[in-house]
């Protein structure tokens, strides 16, 4: 299937590994030109140089980079200024943030809250501000935001990114029913279960760790409880965004849409 993307423009952030590289794979893949964001420029060079030696023969599509802390303005601001890029004339935007810490909110002050806020759910907006008026006067636009099947079943100590994360599902559903849909432009969510990625397996390390199993114990645990007895990986999440992004998808916004192998056991 031809998803109709080739050449145009995409902004991926948190792109040098995990979702966020699966992400920005699938679209240079589909010939997308993809501008890859990171904070660590090692890790996102390395990264850049295995996605431009992945490009089959003859690909004309860009890969370029740049080293930002999304969640600072400075940051936002390096994003539009790549040399050779499109500025904010961008087509298709993947916003991607680390998730806060866990723990028990009563450990939480203001500032932990804010930070939390800030992050997953005030970037994205920002992001999509700067973004989405050019989009609908261009009459094309696909803005996935990468956040967490936790939006959908929250999970306790997971209290900063439930209540975050889920502001920011609220503000979408409003923004993606406010008339851009008929401009072009769709605006969707993409929830991840549990990915095989550093997260994930700094998460199980930290589970083994406070329960004194072996690791490979409660990665076998964990498994278990996914209807697919496994983890997925971050290039069939990418192929999902890769779709969502595609001109087949243009009736399909204002939705949460959750991969995480059937865990989620409920009816809607």
């Amino acid at each position: 299937m031809d998803f109709g993307i080739a050449n145009k423009w995409a902004l991926v952030c948190g792109a040098s590994r995990g979702l966020g590289w699966g992400c920005a794979r699938a679209l240079a893949l589909e010939g997308v030109n993809v501008i890859m964001a990171a904070r660590r420029a090692d890790v996102l060079e390395a990264a850049a140089a295995r996605l431009r030696a992945e490009l089959p023969a003859g690909a004309t599509n860009r890969i370029l980079t740049v080293v930002a802390d999304v969640t600072t303005e400075a940051g936002r601001a390096a994003l539009f200024a790549v040399p050779g890029g499109p500025g904010r004339a961008v087509d298709i935007l993947v916003t991607n943030a680390g998730g806060p810490p866990p723990g028990d909110f009563r450990q939480w002050d203001r500032a932990a809250w804010l930070r939390a806020i800030d992050a997953n759910m005030l970037t994205p907006i920002e992001l999509i501000k700067a973004t989405v008026d050019g989009m609908a006067e261009r009459g094309f636009g696909r803005i996935v935001n990468i956040t967490s099947s936790a939006v959908k079943a929250p999970i306790d100590i997971l209290g900063l990114s439930n209540g975050a994360r889920s502001g920011l599902t609220g503000f979408v559903a409003g923004l993606a029913r406010s008339g851009l849909a008929a401009r072009g432009v769709t605006i969707n969510n993409l929830l991840p279960g549990k990915f095989d990625t550093d997260r994930l397996r700094a998460t199980l390390q930290a589970a083994a760790d406070r329960s004194g199993q072996p690791l490979e114990a409660v990665e076998a645990a964990q498994r278990q409880q996914i209807p697919a007895r496994r983890f997925g990986t971050p290039e069939e999440f990418g192929a999902i965004c890769a779709f969502l992004c595609s001109v087949h998808a243009g009736y399909l916004t204002g939705q949460n849409i959750l991969a995480d192998g059937g865990l989620y056991p409920g009816t809607f």
